[in-house]
């Protein structure tokens, strides 16, 4: 079974809109849906809308939220690993919650870790872990 560690902007996709091609990942058989205290509170800092927070709310109820810790912002990376400290929590998160995946699709600070496996993790977009583009 996978275990899949969602970042903050899949969850906001996923609930932007009603439409989200991203909500497949609630569908899938046999995988475990996780993510964070720190990205939950993140995504309801940018949600608009009553609708948004409803669908965000509904599809946490299917996904296992790890507790933030303190030292997820200054634990060691594994070796070989650069990530801004707004990052660090998150892979951090992932490694405590023992994620075989993390889904992002933040390019900008993940973008060269696609792919590839870290700490035992690996880093995919949503749509690579699809097989589609689920934009």
């Amino acid at each position: 079974m996978d275990h899949l560690f969602l970042d903050a902007n899949v969850l906001f996709s996923a609930v932007y809109s009603d439409q989200s091609k991203l909500l497949r990942l609630w569908e899938l058989p046999a995988v475990r849906l996780l993510t964070s205290f720190y990205d939950v509170t993140e995504v309801l800092r940018n949600l608009d809308t009553d609708a948004q927070i409803e669908r965000l709310n509904q599809l946490l109820r299917s996904t296992t939220v790890v507790a933030s810790s303190s030292e997820d912002h200054v634990r060691e990376l594994p070796d070989g690993i650069d990530l801004p400290e707004k990052d660090r929590p998150i892979l951090n998160a992932a490694l405590r919650a023992g994620a075989t995946h993390l889904l992002t699709g933040d390019k900008r600070h993940f973008g060269e870790y696609f792919g590839n496996s870290v700490g035992g993790i690996l880093i995919l977009r949503p749509r690579d872990y699809l097989g589609a583009d689920p934009a």
